[in-house]
């Protein structure tokens, strides 16, 4: 049985990822809270000893420390035999849909949010430059959602478990109420959150927050 850590922060949606993949497959993992928030990722200490790239999440594997979340889940899939498509064209959607969460929803929201509920003062042009993209890719993942239970067939996928990273937080930390503004994401949030064994982000990622400089 392979042991597990995760290096985390709480409010990280690609730690969230992992988290709950393992969760889903059954897997226990140490959680390793990392003081995001204090800079050590920063540090060479901690690039020379944990990630180079400066990121987290780390996922340690007896030892082994295995970094970005995607290339991750896919290991994940693979070894599990579970979430990774069960054809070549649902295979081929998982990738097409990574890549495209990577690039566009994960990496735009993951920055707004973060600007936008864990900093003091956001610049304001910044925010609304990233609101105009993300809404773009929501609206994109809505009307994808709403034609289909799930992003890359009839079940839930690893191409689920990254697109609704960061969308499971509490709305006011993005400033999103998905329920009214996209209710297709909505409805899909709600098929994820009822597959066996999913928990929510901040049930599956303990320990000390970042100050959130938004209100309920």
């Amino acid at each position: 049985m392979v042991g597990y850590r995760l290096h985390y922060f709480p409010e990280s949606g690609n730690s969230y990822k992992l988290a709950l993949m393992l969760t889903l497959c059954g897997q226990a993992f140490e959680p390793v809270w990392t003081d995001f928030g204090g800079g050590v990722t920063r540090t060479p200490q901690w690039r020379a000893t944990v990630n180079p790239m400066g990121e987290i999440p780390v996922l340690e594997e007896d030892g082994r420390r295995l970094t970005q979340t995607a290339p991750i889940l896919l290991k994940l899939a693979d070894r599990y035999g579970r979430f990774g498509g069960r054809n070549d064209q649902e295979r081929f959607e998982i990738l097409r849909w990574l890549f495209w969460d990577n690039h566009k929803l994960t990496g735009y929201m993951a920055t707004y949010r973060f600007q936008r509920a864990f900093t003091p003062s956001p610049d304001a042009a910044v925010l609304d430059f990233f609101r105009r993209r993300i809404d773009d890719f929501l609206g994109i993942l809505d009307r994808h959602v709403g034609g289909r239970p799930f992003v890359a067939g009839d079940g839930p996928t690893i191409a689920d478990v990254s697109m609704s990273g960061y969308l499971c937080f509490p709305k006011h930390e993005a400033g999103y109420d998905l329920a009214v503004s996209h209710p297709a994401i909505a409805a899909w949030l709600a098929r994820l959150a009822a597959v066996p064994g999913w928990r929510g982000p901040y049930d599956l990622l303990p320990g000390k927050r970042l100050h959130c400089y938004v209100s309920d």
